[in-house]
C-alpha cells in the first residue's frame, strides 16, 4: 500500500487568533478559509509542502455530539489535554528562539528526552499541545 498523511486536524475556539498563530507565529501558509464567525474550517501547512496540512476546525461541529460531549471538549482543551501535534525542524534551537521572539507560549524549552529525541513544546491559542522535535 501507498498511503500518506494529507491532513490532520485540530480544534480551535477562536478563528482569529489560531489563523494568526498559524501563520504568523509558525509561518505556515493558508490554504482556505471557509465557514464564518466561530464557525470557520481554516487549512493551513509549511510553505513548499502541499502535501501536508493542518485543518483548524472548530470543535464539536458535528450535530450528534451532545452538549455534555461538548462542555467536556472545551474543558480539555483549556487544559491542554485534546489535541496535539508533533512537528519536526532541522534546527531545533533556531526554531525555538523564533518562537520565543513572536512570544509563543512555551511549555518546555528544547530538552534531551530520555527516549532518544530533542524536543520543545508550546501551546497554541486553542491550548492544543505542539511539540516539535529535531530531525537527526
Amino acid at each position: 500500500m501507498d498511503i500518506t498523511i494529507h491532513t490532520t486536524v485540530l480544534p480551535h475556539t477562536d478563528p482569529d487568533a489560531s489563523l494568526a498563530f498559524y501563520r504568523d507565529t509558525l509561518g505556515f501558509e493558508v490554504r482556505s478559509d471557509v465557514g464564518q464567525g466561530k464557525m470557520r474550517w481554516i487549512t493551513v501547512g509549511p510553505e513548499g509542502r502541499p502535501d501536508t496540512s493542518i485543518l483548524l476546525a472548530p470543535p464539536a461541529a458535528d450535530p450528534g455530539v451532545t452538549e455534555d460531549e461538548r462542555r467536556t471538549i472545551l474543558e480539555m482543551m483549556a487544559k491542554g489535554t485534546y489535541g496535539w501535534i508533533l512537528l519536526a525542524t532541522p534546527n531545533l534551537d533556531a526554531t525555538f528562539e523564533g518562537l520565543r521572539a513572536r512570544d509563543a507560549e512555551i511549555v518546555q524549552e528544547p530538552t534531551e528526552q530520555p527516549y532518544g529525541i530533542r524536543d520543545c513544546a508550546l501551546r497554541d491559542p486553542a491550548g492544543n499541545l505542539i511539540r516539535i522535535q529535531e530531525l537527526r
